[in-house]
């Protein structure tokens, strides 16, 4: 599961907003079991190397004051029944709330219908932040601000300020806020592209109100794609998180504020683990936009992509099983006017390499709507070079295909079949055959009759014969684009 983290009253229900918790150790290590060359009798014994952990002391106290933590009050709405028994004044994060909630509703089940009006419920949550700006510039996570009606800043001097919202951009998570106030402590923003995996971390929040808690621990993989979080290449961590600080800093030991606490994966709320920072290169262009227009704009090439596994680089003839494999082209989008097809694997944007699916929208959701690209494409076993003018995200958001089918062995299976006129109008394609049946390997791939196949290994599936041709020729395995539902995706099937 993943959690974003903010704080409700009940530790264990981290449902609202993230941030990071921990207490530090500080200490220094020095190797003794290193073993010296023989050197000649005349010369000095070479020393053992010292090795010594950062001294996260002295990272803390020197960059401490500039990290200020965040509490906010906002409404919801929510049914109250009128009368004695009616809930008017109760905190709906009080733990008796849902127990009178459902108690009122069993007896309107017996009883009859009471009164029911809608109210408005007050809402408290908790975060962190971190000044960027010694005229109170201030970045945390969007979710931590969310349907805010009044954000307070309080710093580590014990100093309270009301914030202003400058803006907030759901699609990366980054907020930014504003104090008034002067000569305030910052954080030096350093460079995502630096941090090295495994390298050591500090992170300083709030975790469950508790101010200027320290937490460390290592990087423990950089670029990470997440469900529903396509626009950020999120930094993993093992250091600890938990509800109250999102929006805290993630500090490299010289002191540089390397990324924001975002979210966590648990299975019970809390802490396990795995946690994941927006790299500050990210939140700094986000936070320039806000302070410019109030809003962030982010660049949409208008593709569905899917992975690219070893069964789909087998059927596309490809090196290595790296790349964004381009399921479906939104028409009159700027990859259809740049000519990107249905089979296209897209390995690099300007020179920059696309390992996973997930790397392709983050890059992309970086650039600025109207700017120009560079796609390096792999299409029918050729590289090719195109290039394409960005649209902006707000107009249509690209999605990304999912496919978690499996593969078997043997012969395709598939019973085939022309589409007839009617068919091929219902379905909006201008070939395609009907699958009728499904065994073997393309049951267990999850192919299922009904869907149309459109293409196989790239090219368009136009007859039985055609296909049986593209099999025939294929190694290991061959990619089905099918569509379903109206929704376009590539399946690979496994031959043995």
């Amino acid at each position: 599961m993943k959690t974003s983290l903010t704080s409700p009253r009940a530790l264990v229900l981290s449902l609202a907003a993230a941030g990071v918790i921990g207490a530090v150790a500080t200490g220094a290590y020095t190797s003794a079991n290193a073993v010296a060359s023989p050197a000649p009798a005349a010369s000095a014994p070479a020393a053992a190397p010292q090795v010594s952990m950062p001294d996260f002391s002295t990272i803390t106290a020197r960059h401490a004051p500039a990290v200020v933590n965040i509490s906010v009050t906002g409404t919801t709405k929510t049914a109250a029944a009128e009368g004695p028994q009616g809930m008017q004044g109760m905190d709906p994060s009080d733990p008796m709330y849902e127990f009178f909630r459902r108690f009122q509703g069993q007896g309107q089940g017996q009883g009859g219908q009471r009164g029911q009006q809608q109210r408005e419920a007050p809402v408290r949550g908790q975060g962190s932040g971190f000044i960027v700006s010694a005229d109170g510039i201030i970045l945390t996570n969007a979710h931590v601000v969310k349907d805010a009606k009044e954000v307070t800043v309080k710093l580590t001097d014990r100093r309270e300020f009301r914030a202003k919202v400058l803006g907030s951009d759901a699609k990366t998570d980054v907020a930014v806020l504003k104090i008034d106030a002067k000569n305030l402590p910052t954080l030096s923003v350093g460079n995502t592209k630096d941090l090295k995996v495994g390298e050591w971390v500090l992170a300083i929040g709030s975790p469950f109100g508790f101010e200027n808690t320290v937490t460390a621990g290592v990087v423990s993989a950089k670029g990470r794609s997440l469900p529903d979080d396509g626009y950020v290449p999120f930094i993993q961590t093992d250091v600890a998180v938990n509800p109250g600080n999102s929006g805290g800093p993630l500090i490299n030991t010289r002191g540089e504020v390397v990324g924001i606490n975002s979210q966590i994966y648990s299975r019970s709320g809390g802490y396990q683990g795995v946690s994941f920072a927006i790299p500050i290169d990210v939140a700094i262009q986000v936070k320039d936009q806000i302070v410019a227009t109030g809003k962030a704009s982010h660049a949409r090439l208008g593709v569905a992509v899917q992975e690219v596994n070893q069964a789909f680089a087998d059927s596309f003839k490809l090196d290595r099983p790296e790349g964004a494999l381009v399921s479906n082209v939104e028409k009159g989008g700027p990859a259809d006017e740049a000519g990107l097809r249905s089979g296209d694997v897209i390995r690099k944007v300007d020179g920059e390499p696309i390992v996973a699916s997930g790397d392709l929208p983050a890059l992309i959701g970086q650039k600025k709507p109207g700017s120009k690209i560079t796609l390096e494409i792999w299409r029918q076993g050729q590289r090719e070079e195109l290039s394409a003018k960005l649209g902006d995200s707000a107009e249509k958001s690209a999605t990304v295909a999912k496919n978690d089918s499996g593969a078997g062995q043997g012969k395709l299976g598939l019973a085939l079949r022309p589409l007839q006129p009617q068919e091929q109008r219902e379905a909006a394609v201008d070939g395609g055959l009907l699958i009728q049946e499904v065994g073997g390997p393309a049951a267990m791939a999850g192919v299922q009759p009904g869907d149309v196949l459109l293409a196989i290994n790239g090219t368009p599936a136009k007859s039985i014969e055609q296909v049986r041709e593209v099999v025939a020729k294929a190694d290991k395995s061959v990619a089905l684009l099918i569509q379903r539902d109206g929704d376009k995706i590539f399946v690979p099937v496994r031959l043995g």
